[in-house]
C-alpha cells in the first residue's frame, strides 16, 4: 500500500538521479576541453524514462476520472545511460567538446534539477497536510 503512495515520488527521484548523473557528465566534458583526442558524452534518459511509461507497457482503460492509473512500471528499473559521441570532432586534435554547448546544456540541466526538487518538496506538502488532516 505506502509503496504505492511514494511512487510518483520514486519517479521523481530516478529523474533527479540522471540529471545529477548529466551534471556529472557535463562538467567532465567541460573538464576535458584541452585534452586532446576526448570524445564528450551525455546522458540518455527522457527517451528511455518514456518508452518505459508508454511503448509496450500495459496500459488498463480509465473511464472515470477517479480510477487510479494502472500498468506504469517500477522506477528502480528506469535509469539513465551514458552515450559517447565517437562519431564527431570539432578540432584537429580530436576533440569534439563545444564549451557554449556545454554552459547551455548545464543551464537547462541545472533548471530541470531546481525543478524536479520542487516537484519533491511539493509531494511531501501534499503528505503532510493528509497526515495532519488539512490543518
Amino acid at each position: 500500500m505506502f509503496n504505492k503512495l511514494f511512487n510518483s515520488t520514486a519517479y521523481l527521484e530516478k529523474g533527479l538521479d540522471a540529471s545529477w548523473k548529466r551534471n556529472q557528465v557535463i562538467t567532465n566534458n567541460i573538464a576535458n576541453i584541452d585534452t586532446p583526442g576526448f570524445k564528450r558524452s551525455s546522458v540518455e534518459f527522457e527517451s528511455i524514462f518514456k518508452a518505459a511509461l508508454g511503448e509496450g507497457s500495459f496500459r488498463a482503460k480509465r473511464t472515470r476520472d477517479g480510477h487510479m492509473f494502472t500498468g506504469a512500471p517500477d522506477a528502480q528499473s528506469i535509469n539513465g545511460k551514458i552515450i559517447v559521441d565517437n562519431a564527431t570532432s570539432i578540432r584537429m586534435d580530436g576533440n569534439n567538446v563545444n564549451i557554449d554547448y556545454e554552459s547551455a546544456e548545464l543551464a537547462k540541466n541545472q533548471i530541470l534539477y531546481n525543478t524536479l526538487i520542487q516537484k519533491v518538496s511539493n509531494e511531501f506538502q501534499r503528505l503532510k497536510l493528509a497526515i495532519n488532516e488539512g490543518k
